[in-house]
């Protein structure tokens, strides 16, 4: 059975850290462009990063520029999402989600190509 898990979000102060960790099984995660997405109450799901399956490269979103890494444990058939200085506008459920095209950079802007998510994760930043 093909599944992805995410888990790892909470409550936590301005400033604080999270790491989100996006579990893969019935598959190898290692083929897959990997992204993280997020949804806040009353907006659309933005995408924030993602990891491309053919070179490793990573990609952000402005707004989290610097301050969140994705990163691959091929061991564990993971990827996580370590955010620093959280603010509060980072309050949202964070999804990961798996695209099996090969060759092609993956992306963050759209949420099309990816067809397997996880359940998602809340994340809420407040004092």
């Amino acid at each position: 059975q093909v599944q992805l898990v995410d888990s790892g979000g909470g409550l936590v102060q301005p400033g604080g850290s999270l790491r989100l960790s996006c579990a893969a099984s019935g598959f190898t995660l290692d083929y897959y462009n990997v992204g993280w997405f997020r949804q806040a109450p009353g907006k659309e799901r933005e995408g924030v990063s993602c990891i491309s399956s053919s070179d490793g490269s990573t990609y952000y979103a402005d707004s989290v520029k610097g301050r969140f890494t994705i990163s691959r444990d091929s061991a564990q058939n993971t990827v996580y999402l370590q955010m620093n200085s959280l603010r509060p506008e980072d309050t949202a459920t964070y999804y990961c989600a798996a695209d099996g095209a090969q060759g092609v950079r993956c992306t963050y802007y759209s949420d099309a190509p990816y067809d397997h998510w996880g359940q998602g994760t809340q994340v809420t930043v407040s004092s």
